[in-house]
């Protein structure tokens, strides 16, 4: 695919998202108008692409060809990063007096646009009509975002570029069949905290990468998104609602809202088994080798949803370190799930944290089906295949 840089300060993060698309496996070339120039150097872009890139200079090649309509012939994607307004209206016009507007018009089947510029520009009329104009010829946009922005004294605003990290699953939502179009799905994840004190807790390892996948996965196919987070550093997926929580008692109240419409639960939310029996007000002293505590058990999450069940498809995760295939088949019985995925934290193919996975999928019938070692994104994927059977026909 080729990455253009267009004349934003954001033309900074560049090189990062070729270098990010280059990781995930994808073969990358280059393009930067004059004013991109301004912000990133030709050089930087070729380190990053690993070839030189495409401007102004080199409109023909060696033997006498159009470079922007080979490139485009060679292309399955251009993604535009960072996206000016005044990019966007070049595209949307139709012009071909740049290299990114020139390839725009030349054929490439996907065009993603990274929208980077001040909060008034990306609210005012005329931009809002060429976002449009460019979305009803097939174009995505990614973004922008809430966050600092590079003028001075403007603080946080709408308009910010998304980080390079967000792009490569981006694009590859581009080729993606949108089969969850219509489809609302809700996603638990990471740890619950509970307190023992003011700064002590009962917690786990969960670090949310498992259901933050299933969260950008399930978007990527056209889903409407919620997820609801425990304590996790991760960035939230481009296009999903986020709700943050901390205690077992807090995600259960925010899962009940939402749960109602959707047509999809995936739990796969690591909740904290007990609580205090009574939370301290004031740290807990050492005074003792030996203290007791008494513990409580958390709300079943899963049991007290059930109450509200209609015909969602329902998809829990266990982990456990015996008796698993035994224990996740009574699980789905017990709770009604669809189907468990069953894994192992001890091993290092399931270790919390970690970015890959491999999971046992166990029916309440105990039919079984192990799935191959995967990255935690791709194995988001293989979930929602299996869900998709399942999910009831949407109301015309």
């Amino acid at each position: 695919m080729v990455v253009a840089a267009t004349g934003g300060v954001a033309a900074i993060k560049t090189p990062a998202v070729l270098r990010r698309l280059r990781e995930a496996g994808m073969g990358v070339r280059a393009a930067a108008t004059e004013d991109a120039y301004r912000f990133v150097t030709r050089l930087s872009l070729a380190v990053a692409a690993g070839s030189e890139p495409f401007d102004r200079s080199a409109w023909f090649t060696a033997d006498g060809q159009v470079r922007h309509l080979e490139w485009a012939a060679w292309a399955d994607a251009l993604v535009v990063a960072p996206a000016t307004a005044d990019a966007i209206s070049s595209a949307a016009s139709g012009r071909a007096d740049d290299v990114v507007s020139a390839l725009v018009i030349s054929g490439i089947p996907k065009v993603l646009w990274l929208p980077a510029m001040n909060t008034a520009m990306w609210s005012h009329p005329a931009v809002r009509r060429n976002v449009e104009r460019l979305e009803a010829d097939g174009h995505t946009l990614l973004g922008p975002v809430i966050g600092p922005l590079a003028a001075r004294g403007e603080g946080a605003g709408l308009g910010r570029m998304v980080e390079p990290d967000a792009v490569p699953a981006a694009v590859e939502a581009l080729f993606q069949e949108r089969d969850f179009e219509g489809r609302k799905v809700l996603v638990s994840a990471g740890p619950t905290r509970e307190y023992l004190d003011p700064v002590r807790f009962l917690s786990n390892p969960s670090s949310g990468k498992m259901g933050y996948a299933v969260a950008e996965a399930a978007r990527a196919r056209g889903a409407s998104v919620t997820l609801v987070s425990g304590p996790s550093a991760l960035d939230v997926p481009v296009g999903v609602e986020r709700i943050r929580v901390e205690s077992a008692g807090q995600m259960l109240g925010a899962l009940i809202g939402p749960f109602a419409d959707a047509d999809l639960l995936v739990m796969t939310a690591a909740v904290a088994d007990w609580r205090a029996a009574e939370v301290a007000t004031e740290k807990i002293a050492k005074f003792d080798e030996r203290q007791a505590l008494e513990l409580v058990r958390t709300p079943d999450i899963l049991m007290a949803l059930a109450e509200y069940r209609r015909d969602q498809v329902v998809v829990g995760f266990s982990m456990e370190t015996d008796k698993g295939v035994e224990r996740a088949a009574e699980k789905a019985r017990r709770k009604r799930l669809d189907f468990v995925c069953l894994n192992y934290p001890a091993t290092e193919d399931s270790a919390f944290g970690g970015d890959f996975n491999r999971v046992t999928v166990v029916t309440s019938n105990g039919e079984v089906e192990e799935l191959p070692r995967l990255r935690k994104r791709e194995l988001a994927d293989s979930i929602l295949d299996r869900v998709l059977p399942r999910l009831r026909p949407i109301q015309s």
